[in-house]
């Protein structure tokens, strides 16, 4: 059996679907912090079956958007002392700025390098965004 090591202050990332963990590791940049960083894949797990893990020793800031964008299902786990004293949820995000851009090429952010794209979530059971300017939909994908 797989025993992972603790830590003893900093985040862990759990609950990630196995195979996502390689993307969340690029989209925070976590290579290029100066604080060490472990990526587990493939971790045997009871909820998924097999799941990805990131622990990183230390606090950082971590975009919580991006998170429920990849993958809704994730917790955050916040470390002190070598026991968890929080736990955080990550939905995907009702609101979105900046992430990615609006498929309409005549749209106002397409154009306008000082607009930011912008957009809500659309309640349809996908997740798909209506940009904030030109109301086109866009559907995330990574």
């Amino acid at each position: 059996m797989l025993k992972v090591t603790s830590i003893q202050k900093g985040i862990v990332i759990d609950h990630i679907s196995s195979g996502k963990g390689l993307k969340i590791f690029e989209k925070l940049s976590l290579d290029k912090i100066d604080t060490p960083v472990v990526l587990l894949m493939k971790v045997p797990s009871k909820k998924l079956g097999k799941k990805d893990i990131i622990k990183i020793q230390d606090y950082i800031d971590i975009d919580l958007t991006i998170l429920g964008l990849i993958d809704p299902n994730i917790t955050i786990n916040i470390i002190e002392n070598d026991r968890t004293i929080e736990k955080k949820a990550i939905e995907i995000p009702k609101k979105v700025s900046g992430l990615f851009k609006c498929k309409n090429p005549r749209c106002i952010t397409c154009i306008d390098d000082y607009a930011e794209p912008e957009f809500t979530l659309v309640p349809n059971g996908k997740i798909q965004y209506k940009c904030n300017y030109c109301e086109e939909l866009t559907e995330y994908r990574l």
